[in-house]
């Protein structure tokens, strides 16, 4: 007599319910699961008060992390429906899979990442479910699936007919009878499906049954597996062969434990390749007494209403009838999915999938994250991290979610430092984002968003320490000795300060001053010094001490005003355009140093040269130009003859369009300049009125992206002053009799109309307004 056997697709709340009602009728002495053994261990865990599914168990090589699998549950899966029932009737429960040692062994492809343990894998290379819905015909699998399944039950008892009541007299076990035989005939027309894998796993499987077999008896069995093993698991072959098949199988050292798992994870669109699709319509289904539909419109409703769409009870009713409606018309036993999201779409969208959007991602996908309690064995960092995480309050969410932390609050301080720590440790549970706020380095904003394999991340970052501090000193410390770029050891050294590692960063700096004193491109230079300088700022809200670091930006400022300007002699386009880039970010990092030693004007003396050079690239001798010019150190009349002299006849049209886009080009406010100073607009309008056909069509590209980084209103100004003439070679000899860059004269009777506003905005009175008007005239 073989032991039940009850073959279930995993993820399905239909098959969980026959699980459960099998169970309760045979009431087997031991319950054996699809499953990694080294997990027999954790499973009285899941009676745990604190545990709550959608949770994995993972299985990581105790000596590569990153080589890893997990087990995902949920509380519609059948296999933890068994455990619970198992853990709650006193059943022995075990598992019975391919041993996590052996199936980490076999990962060809360690590097790639974790995968998710599973009979259906992504080199299956036949769907069964597709199969038989295609035999049923069925275009839709999952349709099928939820007819035949799913909906099984969920009907209310008027709507039950003569049909539901022999299936219902049919026992408990009919189910499992049914798509036993289906797939057997699958198995006798495809055999393993493409999966080599599987015949390893089900010799390994019959083996634990028969073990299982001496110890309970045949009735005392009960086993719960992909339906898809079943016609496997059924056939007479003898131990010799079994273990013939499981001969020489490689082996790792694994650890194993619980870890809170998502919704959205469980589904077939985040790559999983046991996924389904509608997990959170999966999770309604199991946990809902009766009236699935009415329930599930209400959940949209109110969905909609939290995010201020006005949908009312009228909604609800409206959208009910017309899933049932479509179910009938149809010919389904009842309203699934796809009359539901029909009906909401017709209903409460009008007819949009905008709205529906959200229904899908936040319900029928659904960013459930489940809880391990805190007994499940875990590496020493995560224990750490999570001791953390409550003390401050951040609750790992899989929800994406804004943080905006003001640094001068030692809570705040403390999670930024935590989340700037994990970043260097490569868990990536916080991204810096732009903030809604002030700029102001005491500020800062982060999207935090937990993924089930950042657990998987912070097994990995565990050889570097126990503690999130001390392991994230030692991957400093480790990644500053073998940095090879300048560029990598001063982002380090930002990164040091920004997460407070005043033991990594002695090592840090010492290796900095190394790289810096050896390293003779100046490009190199001109990539490292921002990060210092930013370094410099953030040592100051954090009350770090940065005399070295300070000391050796002003190293590097020095050594690159001296090596600058010969650096940018005969470079090609490419090597003109990454130059200006490291132009625009040095002149930023400079005006953050302090000038101690007049670093500022060595620099600007520098600009000075760039600007006047004719050997220089002319995108780099723009920009350089436009720098003086935005902090008053070169005056406008001399930026006229600059211009002028880059635009004249006898420069080539190509050079003259790459100091124009140096000059005004992206987003460096070059546009409002043209607007201001009809001048310059007047230079660059007679230039390009001269050009020829030929060169124009050569520097076309270049001009188009220097003005299409404009502003729209910038670019309609600019239009609107060229249609009108002004700023052309036709008006400026009119403008050269006024101030440079505006009208000939001041308009005196336009300047007086200001200044009673001017009154009343500074609060004083006609004769204090007249003293002041005396005094500007």
């Amino acid at each position: 007599m073989t032991p039940l056997l009850l073959g279930v697709r995993h993820h399905g709340p239909g098959s969980a319910r026959a699980v459960r009602a099998a169970l309760e009728a045979a009431a087997p002495a031991a319950v054996l699961i699809e499953g990694p053994p080294e997990g027999d261990a954790l499973i009285p865990l899941a009676a745990d008060e604190q545990m709550r599914p959608p949770v994995a168990l993972l299985a990581h090589a105790t000596d590569d992390p990153g080589r890893a699998a997990f087990w995902p549950l949920a509380e519609f899966s059948p296999e933890w429906v068994a455990i619970r029932w198992a853990l709650a009737n006193g059943a022995a429960v075990r598992f019975i899979d391919l041993p996590a040692a052996h199936s980490l062994a076999l990962t060809a492809e360690p590097e790639a990442g974790p995968q998710e343990a599973e009979e259906d894998a992504p080199d299956v290379r036949i769907d069964p479910i597709a199969v038989l819905a295609g035999a049923a015909g069925y275009d839709d699998p999952e349709r099928w699936w939820e007819d035949v399944v799913e909906l099984r039950g969920s009907r209310p008892a008027p709507d039950r007919g003569p049909a539901d009541d022999a299936a219902g007299e049919a026992g408990p076990f009919a189910p499992f009878t049914a798509l036993a035989e289906a797939m057997a005939a699958l198995r006798e027309t495809y055999g393993h499906g493409g999966h080599d894998r599987d015949l390893v796993r089900e010799a390994f499987m019959r083996l634990q049954i028969r073990a299982a077999k001496k110890e309970f008896g045949d009735s005392g069995v009960a086993v719960v597996c992909g339906a898809w093993h079943v016609p496997a698991l059924m056939t007479a072959t003898t131990v010799a062969a079994d273990k013939a098949l499981l001969k020489g199988l490689p082996k790792v050292r694994t650890d194993m434990t619980w870890v809170p798992w998502t919704h959205r994870r469980l589904a077939r669109r985040s790559g999983y390749g046991a996924g389904i699709d509608s997990p959170g319509w999966y999770s309604h289904l199991f946990g809902v007494p009766d009236r699935p539909v009415e329930r599930w419109m209400t959940k949209v409703a109110r969905l909609f209403r939290d995010e201020d769409r006005m949908v009312s009870s009228a909604h609800v009713i409206e959208a009910v009838r017309l899933a049932e409606t479509l179910a009938v018309m149809r010919g389904r036993p009842l309203a699934g999915l796809t009359e539901t999201v029909d009906a909401v779409r017709a209903v409460m969208c009008d007819g949009s999938d905008v709205p529906l959007d959200l229904v899908r991602d936040r319900l029928i996908v659904g960013d459930v994250l489940g809880e391990v309690p805190d007994t499940a064995p875990a590496v020493p960092l995560q224990c750490d991290l999570t001791r953390q995480q409550r003390s401050l309050r951040l609750k790992p969410e899989a929800l994406e979610r804004e943080l905006d932390l003001d640094l001068r609050k030692d809570t705040d301080a403390a999670k930024s430092r935590l989340l700037h720590r994990l970043r260097l440790l490569a868990v990536g549970w916080g991204e810096p984002a732009a903030g809604r706020g002030s700029t102001g380095t005491f500020r800062e904003s982060w999207r935090l968003r937990w993924e089930p394999e950042l657990s998987v991340k912070v097994a990995e970052a565990g050889v570097w320490g126990t503690t999130v501090l001390s392991a994230a000193t030692a991957k400093a410390e480790a990644q500053a000795g073998a940095a090879t770029a300048l560029a990598e050891v001063t982002a380090l050294a930002e990164q040091c300060l920004l997460a407070e590692l005043p033991d990594a960063l002695p090592v840090v700096m010492k290796a900095l001053a190394d790289r810096a004193a050896l390293d003779a491109d100046v490009s190199h230079l001109a990539q490292a010094l921002p990060a210092l300088a930013r370094s410099l700022r953030y040592g100051d809200v954090r009350a770090t001490d940065t005399a070295a670091l300070g000391e050796v930006a002003a190293g590097l400022a020095e050594r690159i005003c001296v090596g600058l300007p010969p650096a940018c002699a005969g470079l090609d386009a490419d090597g003109a355009e990454e130059m200006r880039g490291h132009l625009d970010g040095v002149h930023a990092a400079v005006g953050l140093l302090p000038d101690a030693d007049g670093i500022t004007e060595r620099w600007r003396s520098m600009l000075r040269k760039l600007a006047g050079r004719d050997s220089v690239p002319g995108v780099i001798r723009g920009r350089a130009a436009r720098l003086l010019l935005d902090e008053g150190h070169l005056e406008e009349d001399e930026a006229a003859r600059l211009m002028a002299l880059a635009l004249s006849p006898g420069a080539e049209p190509a050079a003259a369009a790459a100091w124009i886009e140096g000059f005004v080009g992206g987003a460096s406010g070059g546009g409002l300049l043209l607007v201001h100073d009809e001048r310059l607009l007047g230079l660059v309008d007679s230039w390009l009125t001269g050009v020829s056909a030929q060169a124009f069509t050569d520097v076309l590209p270049l001009l188009r992206r220097t003005f299409s980084a404009y502003e729209p209103g910038v670019r309609r100004t600019l239009g609107e002053l060229v249609r009108r003439g002004e700023g052309t070679a036709a008006t400026r000899t009119r403008t050269d009799a006024g101030v440079p860059g505006f009208g000939p004269g001041l308009d005196t009777a336009r300047a007086d109309a200001v200044i009673p506003v001017l009154g009343l905005l500074l609060g004083i009175d006609d004769n204090e307004l007249n003293d002041l008007a005396g005094v500007a005239g």
